[in-house]
């Protein structure tokens, strides 16, 4: 569903140039809840915004369902991510001035499509998340945990190829983190979401398929859950210490 090949990426100031992503390659595919864990610097967040394309990379390629998004102009890169992407951000980019369900529909708006399809699709989806009492509160008047669920739900909307996720528990205490994962696991399970995650929290990397490890822009190794969601954990942080993690690193 989703590859990167080759990826480059660097930054330069005056004289200087850094390398922040090395010949990243990395694929997850459809219906998969991939994350991706590394130490601070490691380029985590650079590779996620080289994927969404929010900023450019200098080499390589990312192949959306076999379709290569690395050189759309602005029009069908819009496209793309309204139709193909799905987005949920650590702090939730909502819209004050729309209630939950509007928020949800928000997507559908863009793309135009019919008013009551939209309606019907919104109303089932936070029948699915369980957050169909909330859908005429605002966002200032419902929880962290609330708010990342209905972020989750408006990545959805349009049932698009993969869902970006950027540290989406890094602001939520432990209850909502849970919420939030439950959210994603129960989009996997009942629409074949593909979710890539990039987090620094082990507890959440622990419900994944996969975590791909970066060290200094690089690929450094991948471990899959094979025991029990504490033994992974377990594992996911004693890799995060070896590579010198912080200790901000963990649940």
């Amino acid at each position: 569903m989703l590859q990167v090949k080759h990826l480059s990426k660097s930054y330069s100031s005056g004289d200087q140039i850094y390398p922040v992503l090395k010949d990243v390659s990395l694929e997850v595919g459809k219906g998969e809840f991939v994350a991706v864990m590394g130490p601070s610097g490691s380029g985590k967040t650079t590779l996620l915004n080289c994927i969404s394309r929010f900023i450019p990379h200098e080499q390589g390629e990312i192949l959306l369902a076999d379709s290569d998004i690395s050189n759309l102009n602005g029009e069908e890169l819009a496209e793309v991510r309204n139709r193909r992407m799905g987005f949920v951000f650590q702090d939730f980019m909502l819209l004050d001035g729309l209630s939950v369900f509007e928020n949800i529909c928000l997507p559908q708006i863009i793309a135009h499509r019919p008013i009551a399809q939209m309606e019907e699709k919104a109303r089932n989806i936070c029948r699915l998340f369980g957050i169909e009492k909330i859908m005429e509160k605002y966002p200032a008047e419902i929880s962290g945990g609330e708010k990342q669920r209905t972020a989750v739900a408006r990545a959805l909307m349009n049932q698009p190829y993969v869902i970006l996720a950027d540290e989406p528990t890094g602001n939520l205490d432990s209850k909502s983190c849970k919420a939030v994962i439950d959210a994603f696991l129960q989009a996997k399970k009942e629409m074949g979401a593909t979710i890539f995650m990039v987090t620094h929290d082990s507890f959440a990397a622990s419900f994944c398929d996969r975590v791909i490890v970066l060290k200094d822009g690089q690929v450094h190794g991948e471990l899959r859950r094979s025991r029990t969601r504490r033994e992974f954990m377990d594992e996911l942080l004693d890799t995060i210490r070896t590579l010198g993690g912080d200790d901000d690193d963990n649940e």
